[in-house]
């Protein structure tokens, strides 16, 4: 039953920043998922996959899982990185791809 601390990435389906400054504690499931052979439905008897723990910094994250004995394995957020570019560089003669109609 190990834990792993997160700051969950910004949604493909999206441009805001929702949800991602919380840090997660989510458990990594202990057995693989099995398919029920009648209706072909996907199972687990493993109830710690479905809880999900939400913090304010990694810091209370890594003292809950200290302080209840659960093995943890931190993964640190990577910002996103946005290039500073101007729209007038669209537009530019010596541009890398040439732009055309």
């Amino acid at each position: 039953m190990v834990a792993r601390i997160y700051r969950p990435a910004k949604t493909a389906m999206q441009s805001g920043k929702g949800k991602t400054h919380l840090w997660v504690l989510d458990f990594e499931p202990e057995q693989p998922r099995s398919i029920e052979p009648l209706m072909g439905y996907t199972s687990s008897s493993d109830m710690k996959q479905q809880i999900r723990l939400r913090f304010e910094t990694k810091d209370e994250a890594i003292a809950y899982a200290k302080r209840n004995g659960i093995p943890y394995r931190v993964e640190e957020a990577q910002d996103r990185r946005i290039p500073k570019i101007a729209y007038s560089d669209n537009f530019k003669y010596d541009r890398y791809m040439p732009w055309t109609h």
